[in-house]
């Protein structure tokens, strides 16, 4: 029998800020490696032990999560799209209840996608020392050594100090340094990772006997979910009818079927940049604990993280000490290294002032690719737009701007009103107001074009849509 994961692909991007954000959370960056951390917990729950994933994610990550699935080769069992964030108890009740339809014996394992585990194989051996309490209907967590008194983290009792599978006895909330300290020392406390290993009939009963006002909501939003481009729309009436909390305060806390496996191997959730900090130490040790990349340089600077996400810029620190700064191309963080905890009021001071940088980046998703704004003045704007191969932008027009599009790379296959024209390298077309246009790249590299507009008013939003492949309004 093999195990289904479920990848839990959502969140609000304020920890990472400002290379993560609401529009694009940590778990879609690559922070650690070339591959982003949702590549990588997809990658590390392939393989023999694991049937194709589940993936719980909202509307706005559907293309993203579609798109970086197929770049590593991962063919997803689903794509569920949640029409609200409504915590981690309806996301994961939803899964269990959709893997019943297929497999009434179906084994779970739910996973954060935005944790770092190294070792894939060191990880599925803990999950196949969990596996036959699963099967004898227990709910198997997954407790993480602790290596420091961590009061960022939840911790969990177990019934001992093996390897597993423990009885739990109980979640702890996250402590204070004294109350870490002497937790760790006991020896049988564990970070909870937030990963959990069970067969999907026993999440629905525990959900039954501990939170039964979730059962009909979720059921009624999968019976009513709409299948779109390959992804199933749960409904949203019967979502928001939901209590949002996380499955440990709905159903965990209140189970006496609990088990935890201890998994000494190296984990992170990546929570701050100091933990990002200390992941690039644990890789690439440097002296004096200065942290750097390609586009940022430390001269004389002490325990420091200089990080440049635009290969435009660089960042230079000099006789810096516990820092980090974090720039991009529209923002720049800086705060002392004890700080990291607190990034997330930068985006509610951010967001109080109006500031599009708390939430949106000048680089826009979409599900044929993305585009960017490289100027933006009274009555013009120019933008570097990027197709996919073999996609599509909409059929579409405008009331208040016409576009003069100039072919960069790759091939173009422009329409406008009833004239079709292909264009390649160094060409250009002028789109008039009004004009009824779609924008196609028909070739097998990605096509990269300068869009240049003008007009009285440059907002997404004047658009009409006469036809979209992906359904939007």
């Amino acid at each position: 029998m093999t195990i289904t994961p479920v990848l839990l692909a959502g969140g609000s991007g304020t920890r990472l800020w400002p290379v993560s954000r609401k529009s694009f959370p940590k778990q879609f960056a690559p922070l650690v490696g070339e591959e982003s951390l949702f590549q990588a917990s997809a990658r590390r729950l392939s393989g023999p032990r694991y049937a194709a994933p589940l993936v719980m994610t909202n509307a706005d990550f559907r293309f993203i999560v579609a798109e970086q699935l197929d770049q590593i080769g991962v063919t997803p069992a689903a794509i569920l799209i949640e029409p609200a964030g409504k915590n981690t108890a309806p996301a994961i009740l939803a899964a269990a209840l959709a893997a019943v339809e297929n497999d009434p014996d179906a084994i779970l394992l739910v996973a954060p996608s935005d944790h770092v585990v190294p070792d894939a194989e060191a990880f599925g051996r803990a999950v196949d020392l969990g596996l036959p309490a699963a099967r004898a209907g227990h709910i198997v967590t997954f407790g993480i050594a602790p290596t420091r008194p961590e009061t960022g983290y939840g911790y969990m009792e177990a019934e001992g100090e093996g390897e597993g599978p423990l009885l739990l006895r109980r979640f702890v909330e996250k402590p204070d340094a004294e109350n870490a300290a002497r937790m760790i020392a006991q020896g049988n406390y564990l970070w909870n990772a937030g990963i959990f290993l069970f067969a999907a009939q026993t999440m629905i009963e525990a959900f039954r006997a501990h939170a039964p006002e979730y059962l009909e909501p979720v059921q009624a939003a999968l019976n009513e979910a709409q299948t779109d481009l390959g992804f199933l729309r749960l409904a949203p009436e019967p979502w928001d009818r939901l209590p949002d909390l996380s499955v440990d305060y709905a159903v965990l806390e209140k189970a006496d079927n609990l088990s935890v496996v201890r998994y000494s191997g190296h984990w992170s959730d990546l929570g701050g940049w100091d933990a990002v900090w200390h992941e690039t130490q644990r890789d690439d040790p440097a002296e004096r604990g200065a942290v750097t990349d390609a586009h940022s340089t430390a001269i004389d600077c002490d325990n420091v993280l200089l990080r440049a996400q635009d290969e435009g810029m660089e960042v230079v620190g000099i006789g810096l000490k516990d820092v980090m700064v974090v720039a991009t191309r529209d923002a720049v963080l800086v705060a002392g290294m004890d700080r990291a905890q607190e990034v997330r009021r930068a985006v509610s001071a951010l967001k109080d002032k109006g500031a599009r940088q708390a939430e949106q980046f000048q680089r826009d998703h979409r599900p044929w690719g993305w585009f960017e704004t490289l100027a933006l003045a009274d009555r013009f704007q120019v933008k570097r737009i990027v197709v996919n191969p073999g996609a599509s932008l909409s059929l579409q027009s405008h009331f208040h701007r016409s576009e003069h599009w100039i072919v960069v790379s790759g091939t173009a296959r422009v329409t406008v009103d009833d004239t079709v024209t292909l264009l390649t390298e160094n060409q250009s077309i002028y789109v008039p107001l009004g004009a009824v246009h779609r924008l196609e790249n028909p070739g097998k590299v990605p096509m990269v074009l300068i869009e240049v507009q003008t007009g009285a008013y440059l907002g997404e939003d004047d658009i009409v849509r006469y036809e979209d492949i992906y359904s939007r309004d």
